[in-house]
């Protein structure tokens, strides 16, 4: 009988012994990203293998069909594509401009065209430039001084934010907008200065709306280079009448069939309670996408696989979502929200990367401040990794659909310093990621997911 009873006592203090405390399973997913990390691999070949991912696109196709297998590849409990229709557009041939200060004598500028935008006529557009700030000077100008014109949208990035998505946020507008607006005071073209907060002579595109301008009546759209724009911009200053003429072959097509990409492992304790982490796997198509958004898709992956590298066997089903279509409709992320609200899925947390490979500095969350209260007693945690800037506020696009009053949505925090020299312009590309910055990364996510599974609905 002594011998049972000190059999049990050992069992029960090996198995005590062997239950890791949360600083010590954080450390080993450090330790195990950062000496045996798969994201930079994995971005490595989205990047030079496949390139650049506009929804619709044959590389699209080739990305879903990569990173499928590689979650198969994983040993996940379950992998799946989900189809979604998305938007089709071409960019066609390269974009070409220049202004005219004397009849004859031209500057060569850089520019390319926004996302969605229509063709210019084939021979190109030419017309007088109006330079302006914002959108409230199209009501200054009106149509009189606008018709028949091109507009030119100067307003820059703000460099006195530290955050430079509050800088990118308080003028995007005249990208997204500017073209419909300005259709409506007659404008024949518009021109946006790129959101760059460096001088450089990269343009840089982004998604653009016409409304519900007929077709017949929209207008070309492209991004001129932030070297470029202060070159016009000045140019204007001497010579009002100055001609700029642009050139783009850009197409629109019917919605095509695409996919978004999950895979998931199986809660032990509570299957049905799920957690998702997942970055959007369509780019633009200048560069080849790595810090938008292939890092925040690798980094996704390898959430799951550094949770299984180090032993830990979930209690809630976490669940990989490699979204579709979120640079020019949001399609992928709406689709997943509708598809979990159909099922009656339970979704209790959400994280988002899609920010850039950039070194973590913390987390920002969208949830109540009696959840945040908890949340904040983790940032001990991150300390020692230096990724505990815990904040409210915006958490991403993709799992913004999910939204409700019971799930806790949040998104990586990386530093933003450098992530708009590179922002759908073709300088995104896989070299300027920095494999440690990135792992860091990875790391970072799947230790608020293991906190997040381990704790549930009792942050504490």
């Amino acid at each position: 009988m002594k011998n049972i009873v000190f059999t049990i006592s050992l069992l029960c203090a090996l198995t005590t012994f062997s239950q890791k405390t949360d600083e010590q399973q954080i450390k080993s997913i450090f330790d195990t990203s950062l000496s045996n990390g798969k994201s930079y691999d994995w971005l490595n070949y989205l990047s030079n293998q496949i390139g650049g991912r506009l929804s619709g696109s044959v590389q699209a196709q080739q990305a879903v069909d990569y990173t499928k297998k590689q979650l198969e590849d994983l040993g996940l409990d379950k992998v799946w594509l989900q189809p979604v229709m998305v938007p089709k557009w071409n960019r066609g041939i390269p974009e070409f401009a220049y202004f005219e200060t004397d009849p004859g004598v031209t500057t060569n500028i850089p520019i390319c065209a926004l996302g969605g935008s229509v063709a210019t006529p084939l021979g190109g557009l030419k017309a007088n430039v109006v330079e302006v700030k914002s959108l409230d000077d199209l009501a200054i100008l009106g149509k009189q001084r606008l018709q028949g014109k091109i507009v030119f949208f100067n307003r820059p990035m703000d460099p006195k934010n530290i955050s430079t998505f509050t800088s990118y946020s308080s003028c995007v507008d005249q990208r997204y907008a500017g073209a419909a607006e300005a259709a409506k005071y007659g404008a024949v073209g518009v021109i946006v200065r790129s959101m760059n907060l460096r001088l450089d002579d990269y343009p840089h595109t982004g998604s653009m709306s016409y409304g519900d301008i007929p077709v017949k009546d929209r207008i070309p759209a492209a991004a001129i280079s932030t070297n470029g724009a202060d070159l016009l911009s000045i140019s204007l200053r001497l010579n009002p009448d100055i001609n700029f003429f642009f050139r783009q072959t850009c197409e629109q097509f019917e919605d095509v069939e695409s996919y978004n990409v999950i895979g998931e492992i199986k809660g032990t304790t509570y299957p049905n309670e799920v957690i998702v982490v997942g970055g959007h796997l369509d780019s633009w198509d200048l560069g080849d996408g790595a810090h938008d958004d292939g890092a925040g898709c690798v980094q996704s992956m390898d959430v799951l696989r550094l949770l299984k590298e180090t032993g830990y066997k979930p209690k809630r089903t976490i669940r990989v979502v490699l979204f579709m279509n979120e640079e020019n409709g949001l399609r992928g992320g709406n689709k997943y929200a509708e598809v979990a609200k159909s099922s009656k899925e339970k979704h209790i947390f959400a994280l988002e990367s899609d920010s850039g490979g950039f070194s973590p500095r913390g987390f920002s969350f969208d949830c109540n401040e009696d959840d945040f209260k908890k949340i904040a007693s983790w940032k001990n945690l991150f300390e020692p990794y230096f990724v505990h800037l815990f904040i409210k506020g915006y958490s991403g696009a993709d799992i913004g659909p999910l939204k409700n009053q019971d799930i806790v949505l949040a998104g990586l925090v990386p530093d933003s310093q450098r992530y708009f020299d590179h922002h759908h312009a073709a300088n995104d590309t896989f070299e300027h990621v920095n494999k440690r910055e990135l792992e860091l990364g990875a790391a970072s996510m799947a230790s608020l997911v293991y906190l997040f599974d381990k704790y549930g609905n009792d942050i504490n």
